[in-house]
């Protein structure tokens, strides 16, 4: 049986209206929780294709707080 843990949404369900803020781009918090002890500092993190995930972006996001799923066929080296 199918359940739903909360709502959820898309981009498509969402409308962003520009306007005037207060908040400083510096003092913004965008960290996120991943997984229960996973914590990014960004929301950001990349496909684990090969066209899109290489060490050197996985490394790059991770330096940054984000993180990067490496594809199954990338070689060891």
């Amino acid at each position: 049986m199918l359940r739903i843990a909360k709502e959820a949404l898309t981009f498509d369900d969402v409308l962003l209206v520009p306007a005037h803020s207060t908040v400083l781009p510096n003092t913004a918090d965008l960290s996120t929780q991943l997984t229960k002890t996973i914590r990014l500092n960004i929301p950001m993190l990349s496909a684990a294709m090969d066209t899109v995930t290489e060490a050197r972006l996985a490394i790059a996001l991770a330096q940054e707080g984000g993180i990067g799923f490496i594809h199954k066929n990338m070689s060891i080296e």
